[in-house]
């Protein structure tokens, strides 16, 4: 990156060792072991396994996999048999859920309104069409985690750029209990390496901190200086005479993206509803495809040790012996069992209409879109899905507020211009179904809101300032053509006169 001083945002090499003469500097090895230990209970805390779960449970990776078929066995305890129908069914509701909320959250690109007509260009080079897709991956990680990250970089071309960190790579150390201030974070991650002919899966972690970025190996519950990669600085500045300074921005270069403000990721809510799901469409298919257990048995001179041993027999082999005593015959009579699938249709739906519910999704099969839904019919519907699409909102705000900082330095220190004191308002464009008709006749007879309201309102516009520009066009052309009309009437006229 090539800059002009004095910069801002960022601090020199000389600041660096100033603040560690004047504070003091810890011991690297009591540094190090704070850091091991904290990595560790980070590793065994059900925050991790909740934000990896969640990400299991999109992907398909759900317990009805792992599920075993168990009967009643001797002494009345349960056995695992593997002769009996084991359907894993899994119909993945959650992911649909998770889809259903980051694509109406943000699916269609923000908008980005600000007075300087620079200032917005610039931002709009910036979050790009790639941008909004990097941004569409960290709600989906943010819903599935309850958190995910955004780090401001330097590339190879010394451009500003952004990468994403899923939340379970991230061990971040706050300042403060509200967390809104980081005092650092570490990034963990796993890379396949070769060492010879044989590939090696090395997992790493770099901590990011006030003084840059240095770089450990994990191994075996410690950390290892990473000695193939030097601590370094955040960014590299070349000043007017050519010389390269090592400098580091004024504000740890991470910016947290929750889902809610605890952090909560969305499959603790319905975890137990899709497990429910599967577990009733997997016992459905198992019944239809048992035969003789789908009877009670009624024994006469039962030729076996107990119960227990009987309904073990039946489960595994499907027989049973009987025999004759003191002149009684021996049998088996049948009370037939019906598979009821209506039974189970009605748990299923509960049980998906309560995952709905519960996740704060919306059902685009709702009764109320029979025929042709009214406004209130649709938002009504959507009632839930706005609540956490509100709460999404005003954390994701937050972000970009902290994110803007990190721009506006760049945009400084390029010789773009200062525009800290901008006002820059993003808006989510949710991706709702509304009655067209009724909201463009709402529109139009609203006379009493400025144009670019009823505008920015319209469902059919996706950028207000370009039709803003397109009316002020149309609108020019027809004052030309109105001016031309005249023109050519009036040399009409004075033809006409001078015929006479």
């Amino acid at each position: 990156m090539t800059g002009y001083f004095p910069f801002q945002g960022v601090k020199t090499e000389n600041d660096r060792i100033n603040e560690l003469i004047i504070n003091g500097a810890k011991t690297a090895l009591s540094d190090v072991k704070v850091l091991e230990r904290e990595i560790n209970k980070f590793k065994k805390s059900d925050k991790l396994k909740w934000m990896k779960l969640g990400i299991d449970y999109y992907e398909g990776n759900q317990d009805i996999t792992n599920r075993e078929r168990k009967v009643i066995g001797r002494g009345g305890r349960l056995e695992t048999v593997d002769n009996l129908p084991n359907n894993k069914v899994l119909d993945n509701q959650y992911e649909k859920l998770v889809d259903q909320k980051v694509n109406y959250q943000l699916g269609k690109p923000l908008t980005i309104e600000t007075e300087s007509e620079t200032y917005s260009k610039l931002l709009k080079q910036i979050f790009n069409k790639r941008f909004h897709r990097k941004l569409r991956n960290i709600g989906e990680d943010a819903l599935n985690g309850g958190i995910s990250y955004l780090h401001p970089y330097y590339n190879e071309s010394r451009e500003l750029a952004f990468k994403h960190f899923k939340g379970y790579e991230i061990l971040v150390f706050w300042k403060d209990a509200d967390k809104t201030e980081i005092e650092a974070f570490v990034h963990m991650y796993h890379v396949n390496e070769y060492e010879g002919d044989k590939e090696v899966a090395k997992e790493y972690a770099d901590l990011y901190s006030k003084d840059g970025v240095t770089s450990y190996v994990w191994h075996n519950g410690s950390l290892i200086e990473n000695v193939e990669k030097e601590p370094s600085t955040y960014l590299t500045l070349t000043d007017e005479d050519g010389q390269e300074k090592g400098m580091n921005w004024e504000r740890i270069p991470l910016i947290p993206f929750r889902f809610n403000s605890k952090e909560k990721p969305l499959i603790k809510r319905v975890k137990s509803l899709q497990d429910g799901i599967n577990t009733m469409l997997s016992d459905f298919q198992n019944n239809m495809e048992e035969d003789s257990r789908s009877t009670i048995l009624v024994l006469h001179n039962y030729d076996g040790q107990d119960l227990g041993e009987f309904r073990r027999n039946l489960s595994v082999y499907g027989a049973v012996k009987v025999r004759s005593a003191d002149g009684a015959k021996g049998g088996v009579d049948t009370l037939e069992i019906e598979v009821n699938k209506d039974n189970y249709e009605s748990i299923i739906k509960l049980f998906k209409k309560a995952l709905v519910e519960n996740g704060r999704g919306y059902d685009a099969k709702d009764e109320r879109m029979s025929n042709n839904p009214n406004q209130m019919n649709i938002q009504s519907m959507y009632s839930d899905i706005e609540l956490d699409a509100n709460g999404i909102e005003t954390e994701f705000q937050a972000s970009f507020e902290e994110l803007l900082w990190f721009i506006n330095v760049h945009l400084s220190n390029t010789g773009k211009a200062d525009f800290e004191s901008e006002e820059v308002k993003f808006i989510f464009n949710r991706d709702t179904l509304v009655n067209e008709a009724e909201v463009i006749k709402s529109l139009s007879e609203s006379t009493d809101l400025s144009i670019e309201t009823r505008i920015s309102q319209h469902p059919y516009v996706d950028d207000v300032q370009r039709e803003l520009d397109r009316i002020k066009k149309e609108r020019q052309e027809r004052m030309d053509e109105y001016d031309n009309y005249d023109e050519t009437f009036r040399k009409k006229q004075s033809d006409l006169n001078g015929q006479e």
